[in-house]
């Protein structure tokens, strides 16, 4: 039997919760397609520092190393905000990991099912058939990571802060190789989006795209947009997109005005991939929900698990070439939704069931 190793990190807030109905949903596809699930909880982010006084301790970190993927929760709180911000959970864990594992391309789904279309600050009409587009962003270059990065103070007393906006050829490359890919997969349509008209990296994004594209992937059809245009765009007519490529920073604000308008974050799940290869010969990853450690409803079992529940079906795809048992995950997480069965964040006028009924309801499409 095909053993399928990764780390688990449930985080803080919702994060054990739905993590727990993940494991659930990936043991009953484990039985159903005979591989063997080969996993090791660790603490990160707020429970980590709680424990291990630090975000992503060694022994944590050192468990990843020998894993094929991280499914990971979501990290955080208003426990820990007082923190320095270098030593607050999300900075001191996730940023870390990214650098640590390579993680450059980040794959978010955008995808709202016509049945919940109400819960899209759209209007219904506007969206009669949902949204369904990829968000691809690169993930470890940009002005997040570009040096100098620095602060200093002026002869003058005054202070100067200043970030770095760096892009290689070779990093914009192999960006555009997972929208490909993606694209592929899908309506074969990728708009890439810059700022071409006023940066230097855009200028050179763009030129690297149109090449790239048109050497690479001529089936391909190829738009571009500006960022501010682009951030209109998909406010007003989110079904043009189909596959968004985009660089660091616009790609974390597109991604969250994407998931805005799919309504709850509670049904988005996300991908980042690294550059090296596991075990199995692909993409080393770490799969976690878009949304928050929602601290105002932790421990009330209320929570919507979907998000982590389809966070673990790509983890299958994308780290272990599962592709059945991932699509078969997500069509259950959709017949549930579709048939009424809904957490509080999607319930609108029906009434709502908790996290474990939710969960329960997911196990029952998938026999």
């Amino acid at each position: 039997m095909d053993t399928l190793k990764f780390t688990v990190l449930p985080g803080d807030g919702i994060g054990p919760e739905v993590m727990e109905t993940a494991l659930n949903v990936l043991n009953h596809v484990a039985q159903k397609h005979q591989f063997t699930l080969q996993y090791e909880q660790c603490y990160v982010g707020g429970a980590a520092i709680d424990r291990h006084g630090m975000a992503l301790p060694t022994a944590t970190l050192e468990a990843c190393r020998h894993s094929d993927a991280i499914l990971f929760g979501s990290v955080g709180g208003p426990k820990w905000e007082n923190l320095p911000p270098e030593e607050q959970p999300e900075r001191a864990s996730l940023l870390p990991m990214r650098k640590a594992f390579s993680l450059f391309a980040n794959i978010r789904p955008g995808l709202l099912y016509p049945e919940l279309a109400d819960a899209s600050p759209l209007k219904a009409t506007r969206i009669p058939q949902g949204i369904d587009m990829v968000c691809v962003r690169e993930l470890t270059g940009g002005i997040y990571f570009g040096q100098p990065k620095e602060t200093t103070t002026l002869d003058n007393g005054e202070k100067r802060a200043v970030d770095s906006m760096v892009y290689h050829t070779s990093e914009i490359e192999r960006i555009a190789d997972v929208a490909i890919e993606t694209a592929r997969g899908r309506g074969k349509k990728i708009c890439s989006v810059d700022k071409a008209n006023v940066l230097a990296t855009s200028v050179l994004w763009r030129e690297t795209v149109i090449k790239y594209l048109s050497e690479k992937a001529p089936d391909i059809k190829l738009s571009h947009l500006y960022v501010d245009n682009a951030a209109m765009q998909l406010a007003g007519n989110p079904g043009q997109f189909d596959v968004i490529l985009t660089e660091n920073m616009f790609g974390d604000i597109l991604s969250d005005l994407m998931a805005s308008i799919c309504g709850s974050l509670g049904m988005l799940a996300s991908a980042s991939l690294g550059a090296d290869k596991n075990s199995h010969g692909l993409p080393f990853g770490l799969y976690e929900p878009a949304g928050g450690t929602a601290p105002d409803i932790a421990g009330q079992g209320v929570a919507n698990p979907c998000a982590q529940i389809l966070s673990a079906a790509l983890m299958l795809r994308h780290s272990f070439g599962k592709s059945q048992a991932a699509n078969e995950i997500e069509h259950a997480v959709r017949q549930t939704v579709s048939t009424g069965t809904r957490t509080q964040d999607i319930a609108f006028d029906t009434k709502s069931v908790s996290t474990q009924q939710m969960a329960q309801a997911i196990l029952s499409h998938l026999e």
